[in-house]
């Protein structure tokens, strides 16, 4: 009798354990922070401390790194928390990613870098194509991905090559739009082959459009494997996918970018270094930012949300524990040069073909 009532203690006891893990598991990943979240105990962001290295396969060289990294991680633990408290009213969710364990001056070392200088970056001719033309006709809504013209969300690690990402993403989408065949491609070959910019450095979406332009092509991602490191560019690398040319849409014009992104996806330039944007989770990024512009992503579509709000969707290239899945929404018509700078420097890929917008009209 007494062993029955021994097992019954324990199994209660691995329940309420079992309990409190799935609700702190909850707290990390729904972030639906009430008042308690303020009064974390030590010990309670110390167990999510762990779960969190666990779940992102985070090591240390000693304990005094780690218990470094673990102070950084409370204070961006109480960021989450206060942000996501219900009576702040944001328009979105800000979660616990790869880059908890990194101070704000870590986080643009490791993967921004300094904000570029728009007014000595190179600029393709600015595009005819999407400029807005009296009564036309733009669908409320347009997502790529429902069309498999997105390929999977990408990881670019600790190597600031996030222009390879974004030339890539639209290089690719856009030959799906045109051929009906979806290739995943190479920004390795970016990274090592790119001569104009340097490697893992900070550099300029122009050359590595140029670049796939000059070489006649680029390869696949199946053959010029993603390494994270600058190398030596192969010389056994393939001319797979072409491009004809590349443009730039209208600056600081929101109807040019939405009339461009209706026909194909859009290598945009951010400002990304606030707390908010690198913890986004879900709903629309509102801000805050600026206009110190620090990164590449691509816009794969747009819409309005459920409160009215109009956004761009965008696919970015921290991993799928960035946002949703890895794609996030920023907010569109926030006028100027929209939210993080958005309409700063938009950019496409060409093809000598007709593409397709999703309503079934086609444009030169």
């Amino acid at each position: 009798m007494d062993s029955c009532r021994r097992e019954t203690v324990v199994l209660a006891l691995l329940l309420s354990l079992f309990g409190l893990s799935s609700a702190l598991d909850y707290s990390i990943v729904r972030e639906d922070s009430s008042e308690r979240n303020e009064l974390r105990s030590d010990q309670e962001m110390r167990w999510l401390y762990e779960e969190w290295i666990v779940n992102h396969d985070k090591s240390y060289s000693d304990e005094v790194e780690k218990a470094k990294r673990f102070e950084i991680f409370k204070d961006n633990l109480r960021f989450v928390d206060d942000h996501n408290r219900p009576g702040n009213n944001n328009t979105y969710t800000v979660g616990l990613n790869q880059f908890a364990d990194l101070s704000d001056e870590e986080f643009r070392s490791m993967y921004l870098g300094p904000p570029l200088n728009l007014s000595a970056m190179p600029s393709p001719p600015v595009s005819k194509r999407y400029i807005p033309k009296r009564g036309q006709y733009l669908p409320t809504s347009v997502d790529w991905r429902r069309w498999g013209a997105v390929s999977a969300v990408k990881n670019q690690g600790v190597c600031e090559s996030c222009r390879a990402f974004a030339t890539v993403a639209t290089v690719e989408s856009l030959h799906k739009i045109v051929t009906g065949r979806m290739i995943t491609l190479s920004e390795q070959e970016l990274v090592d082959c790119d001569s104009r910019n340097e490697g893992c450095k900070p550099g300029y979406i122009y050359y590595t459009y140029q670049y796939i332009v000059d070489n006649g092509g680029i390869d696949t991602d199946g053959h010029y494997p993603y390494r994270g490191v600058a190398g030596q560019c192969r010389t056994d690398r393939r001319r797979v996918v072409r491009i004809s040319g590349f443009r730039k849409v209208p600056s600081r014009n929101s109807y040019a970018l939405q009339y461009a992104v209706a026909y194909q996806p859009v290598s945009v330039l951010i400002e990304a270094y606030s707390r908010g944007f690198r913890f986004h989770k879900s709903g629309v990024f509102t801000g805050p930012c600026g206009e110190a512009t620090d990164h590449f992503l691509t816009v794969i579509g747009y819409g309005t949300d459920y409160n009215g709000i109009d956004y761009w969707l965008v696919k970015n290239s921290w991993g799928t524990s960035w946002g949703e899945g890895g794609f996030g929404k920023i907010q569109r018509n926030a006028g100027g040069s929209g939210r993080c700078a958005i309409l700063s420097q938009p950019q496409y890929p060409v093809m000598n073909k007709w593409v397709k917008a999703p309503s079934g009209k086609s444009s030169e």
